[in-house]
């Protein structure tokens, strides 16, 4: 069940209270490029494990020819401690390639162009418009999927549909900040398994605390 536009605003102000400075990426970036790169190794990865790796790889290679240029298996090397490594470097790879072929070595701010480059989901494109672009977008993770569902944010069974959901009942204005809450509100409370509702300032209105608590 969704909640009421009302609730939903409350809900929404009750966030900007829990976490006001939460409204940027966790990954670490300096252009748009290196964002892309790092948001295709976030995939099954924490952001954590991304910066550590990213941290050096950046130093050595940080533009689509870089990669287009590097050895595969060098690539690999770089990103060995990340899952799926050796798919994700292809996906780099040959992202970097079309990135030069087609678009003049620039990442295009339109999320349907993103999505023709290799291991670029609907995801990736609203975390790479949003964070280095400013264009507002609400990329679902695993959180965003699990909390805004909990709550009642959205009602749906599925990422795409969840996506849909949150930019009808969210406000554009507030769709990129929200994102970032509601991965750090799945992060620091709204865990997977045992979720800390009673410390949750969002129980009361909370679909899924309600449900327990029948």
């Amino acid at each position: 069940m969704i909640l009421s536009k009302n609730d939903i605003k409350k809900v929404l102000d009750l966030l900007d209270i829990m976490y006001p400075d939460v409204d940027h990426s966790m990954l670490d970036f300096t252009t748009p490029f290196e964002l892309l790169v790092a948001t295709i190794l976030s995939a099954q990865a924490t952001d954590v494990s991304v910066n550590k790796v990213t941290k050096e790889m950046f130093k050595e290679a940080n533009t689509p020819e870089d990669f287009a240029n590097m050895d595969i298996k060098k690539l690999e090397n770089y990103i060995r401690s990340i899952g799926i490594y050796r798919n994700k470097a292809k996906n780099i790879q040959a992202a970097s390639k079309i990135l030069i072929n087609d678009y003049n070595s620039i990442v295009p701010k339109d999320k349907k162009e993103l999505q023709k480059l290799p291991g670029v989901g609907r995801k990736t494109a609203n975390v790479v418009v949003s964070n280095a672009y400013g264009i507002p977008a609400i990329a679902v993770d695993t959180h965003v999927f699990r909390v805004s569902n909990r709550i009642g944010l959205a009602n749906a069974n599925n990422v795409d549909n969840t996506e849909d959901q949150l930019e009808k009942n969210i406000d554009q204005s507030r769709w990129t900040k929200t994102h970032h809450q509601i991965i750090t509100h799945g992060r620091a409370l709204c865990k997977a398994r045992n979720p800390l509702c009673e410390e949750c300032q969002l129980n009361k209105l909370c679909e899924y605390y309600r449900r327990q608590n029948d």
